[in-house]
């Protein structure tokens, strides 16, 4: 029977975790009372990960499908190959170290139900470290002002999708992206809705601060050219004042005659300029490689294996071939 709802969770080395979030997930899905599905991506774990999904898969094999990929592709490549294997007509995404409670996936679905097709999600109390919360306030407030994209919190994977905007995310190759700001553009009527956040049930956060700012780059590098057309104008700007710069240094020269006083100002100007100009070149060389990396034609990822039930039996469908 097709599902109404599709769940997908990514997962990478959470081995600890994933009982908790069993005992948690499935009895809330089974309160809803209507047909569903659960995505897992195993996302190239190095720990036991894909054994407990497996297994899993094992025991609830009529709700439940496993895709494996053959290596470490990152979240956002795992949730994608996710939607591509979803048949719901709603798609929720859910972490799985618990801190988005699967027991707010209903009150998703029924805001869906009013009629919209995405639902975003608020973190009422956020459980995270003071530093994280802070700066993803201040990229939250720079992304909407550079890409005019309103995500009250763009860091929470609690949200829903309906099947159009899913199938128009699927159509896309992009090799980089940020899918909330992704469906945000395609959504007709998209909402948010205030969620609870718990702390992380076991494990630890697979994000660094490196991490964090290489997403933040990916999402206003690709969906914005303001920072280009920002740096144009900051080159035009420095241009004219340089040219005044000279102009008043060519005064004081047949005014005064030869100065060596401000040799440091001239110093400290030129270094100026100097950190100007490598930044707009490092601006530049990240468009670029956004370029670079999308003509080359590589996959996105490569699944290596789909556990799912075919027809009445349970069987194991293997796709190493299958690339995304």
């Amino acid at each position: 029977m097709k599902p109404e709802l599709s769940v997908v969770i990514p997962v990478y080395n959470e081995e600890a975790g994933l009982a908790k979030l069993f005992a948690r997930l499935y009895p809330a899905l089974d309160k809803l009372g209507m047909a569903y599905e659960i995505v897992f991506v195993n996302d190239g774990s190095r720990d036991h990960s894909a054994e407990i999904l497996a297994d899993q898969f094992r025991e609830r094999p009529d709700v439940t499908r496993v895709v494996l990929f053959n290596g470490n592709y990152g979240q956002h490549m795992a949730i994608l190959a996710g939607f591509r294997e979803t048949r719901g007509d709603i798609v929720v995404t859910l972490d799985a170290d618990l801190q988005n409670p699967p027991e707010e996936i209903g009150n998703l679905i029924a805001k869906m139900q009013e009629g919209y097709d995405y639902v975003g999600s608020i973190r009422r109390v956020r459980q995270d470290s003071a530093w994280r919360t802070y700066s993803s306030r201040a990229m939250n407030h720079l992304r909407e002002k550079i890409t005019k994209i309103t995500m009250t919190d763009q860091g929470n994977m609690l949200r829903a999708y309906g099947r159009n905007v899913i199938d128009l995310i699927n159509q896309c190759n992009e090799v980089n992206t940020f899918i909330p700001a992704l469906a945000y553009t395609f959504a007709r009527k998209p909402t948010e809705i205030m969620v609870e956040h718990e702390e992380r049930a076991a494990g630890e956060s697979k994000y660094s601060l490196y991490s964090l700012i290489r997403l933040n780059f990916d999402l206003i590098t690709g969906f914005s050219l303001i920072p280009l057309q920002a740096f144009s104008m900051l080159g035009v700007a420095l241009s004219f004042v340089s040219a005044a710069l000279f102009v008043l240094l060519l005064i004081r020269r047949f005014m005064f005659g030869a100065e060596v006083e401000g040799v440091f100002t001239l110093f400290a100007i030129a270094f100026f300029l100097m950190g100007v100009i490598l930044f707009g070149i490092g601006l530049v060389g990240e468009y670029v490689g956004r370029i670079y990396q999308q003509v080359r034609g590589r996959p996105r990822y490569v699944v290596q294996a789909v556990l799912e039930q075919s027809g009445e039996q349970t069987t194991q469908a293997i796709r190493a071939a299958r690339r995304g």
